[in-house]
């Protein structure tokens, strides 16, 4: 193998779990790789130590592989990922005074799940009539899942998140600390975060991420492309080491209440390892005084093909950075998400494994309610529900007509100009 002794970037969030399992299970070692795992504060300094080769590879969210690759955001260096690490995850929390003054104006609005934004949008027109500053909402990363499934949201009620409300970005961490000292109004985070803030009373969660996208993917491992091109033994082998640790996690809630415990440590979350079991063990908490919810797909690691980096998840991202203005210039998608997102990586370790893969790189995305059948791949596979919030299918080879049709154009919005 070209290199054995490596060094894995996290963030103390709970999909952190596929690294922490692999490393505390044995599983680097069984594949004879030699591995330090590095919390980091920030994924700004995934992004950058990645860039500058002082990590290995990392957890990542899902849309950093193309943000750098296209150089939005400061760094322009070739990243690729051959795994998703795990579906859903996230969620929207807003504060207790902000909950209070939506149930105030517009009760009807949170007593239907999913909840959207339409009573939030009340708010804000007040605020507006009202000479009143502007809401803040926090997400962790300007190109971050969080950012776009936020904003998907917002802009479905016809709230222009870049104008409407103030957004900022604080890592995962500080979320709970800004939400209490009232820095903020509300924010979009992983958990245990958002457990955390409904755990001490401190805020509500409107939304999981599970509503906005059923079963949508939230991190991946990621390397850069010239690490991945000089070590394609070594980037396969931690692939394994991963992939058994995202069965592991999805085979039984035992394993799960274990991993649990195990994230809970100091040098993984350090955190309540209650607080931490209330979206591993599908249980979720929508705010302190009601009844938890069962919510078993709320965290997915391994089953419905999770760890298959889909070109249709790759693209949905990017229809959403042209949306909002971050890419501006034409692309050659197809051959881009394909360079990005490498599902031939995966079915090669697939193979090795003995395991059943997709074989088709793309799929129409919020087409199902529920579970459904995959029958382009090597073996048939069960899929999980893939609907959005607002009930929109998103079919990648008709993506101009997909941002064509948006109800909210930014600014930077130039559909001829990407053409």
């Amino acid at each position: 193998m070209e290199k054995t002794k490596l060094k894995l970037g996290f963030i103390p969030l709970t999909d952190c779990a596929p690294l922490v399992i692999a490393q505390e299970k044995g599983l680097f070692d069984k594949y004879q790789l030699d591995v330090e795992l590095v919390k980091e504060v920030s994924w700004a300094n995934i992004r950058d130590r990645l860039a500058a080769g002082t990590l290995d590879g990392a957890q990542m969210l899902a849309t950093m592989p193309i943000a750098a690759s296209l150089g939005i955001g400061g760094i322009s260096t070739p990243m690729l990922t051959a795994m998703t690490m795990d579906l859903n995850g996230n969620a929207i929390t807003i504060s207790d005074a902000l909950y209070e003054r939506i149930n105030k104006l517009a009760p009807d609005c949170l007593q239907q799940r999913p909840i959207s934004a339409a009573g939030l949008k009340i708010v804000i027109e007040e605020n507006k009539k009202a000479g009143g500053e502007r809401l803040r909402f926090a997400m962790v990363f300007p190109t971050s899942t969080h950012n776009y499934e936020l904003r998907y949201w917002l802009g479905s009620a016809g709230i222009d998140p870049d104008s409407d409300i103030e957004l900022i970005v604080i890592p995962p961490p500080q979320m709970v600390e800004n939400l209490a000292s009232g820095n903020i109004d509300g924010f979009c985070v992983g958990e245990p975060w958002n457990s955390l803030a409904v755990n001490r009373g401190l805020g509500h969660t409107l939304i999981t991420k599970y509503e906005i996208w059923n079963n949508s993917p939230e991190k991946v491992f990621g390397v850069t492309s010239e690490w991945a091109e000089q070590h394609p033994d070594t980037h396969k082998a931690v692939l394994k080491a991963l992939l058994e640790a995202t069965r592991w996690l999805d085979e039984s809630e035992n394993n799960r209440v274990e991993a649990a415990e195990i994230l809970s440590r100091e040098e993984y979350i350090n955190t309540d390892v209650d607080v931490i079991k209330m979206s591993m063990t599908g249980t979720f908490h929508y705010s302190q005084n009601e009844t938890p919810v069962p919510m078993d797909d709320f965290n997915v690691f391994y089953r419905y093909s999770a760890n298959f980096p889909w070109l249709s998840h790759a693209i949905w991202f990017m229809a959403q950075m042209i949306r909002w203005g971050h890419i501006r210039q034409p692309l050659e998608i197809e051959k881009l998400v394909g360079a990005i997102y490498r599902p031939d990586i995966f079915r090669a370790v697939m193979q090795e494994l003995d395991e059943p893969y997709p074989s088709t790189d793309y799929k129409n995305e919020g087409m199902h309610t529920e579970q459904w059948t995959l029958e382009e791949a090597s073996q048939s596979l069960l899929m999980g529900a893939d609907a959005f919030f607002d009930n929109k299918p998103f079919k990648p080879d008709q993506l101009f007509d997909y941002l064509d049709a948006l109800a909210i154009k930014h600014p930077a919005f130039d559909l001829a100009a990407l053409k």
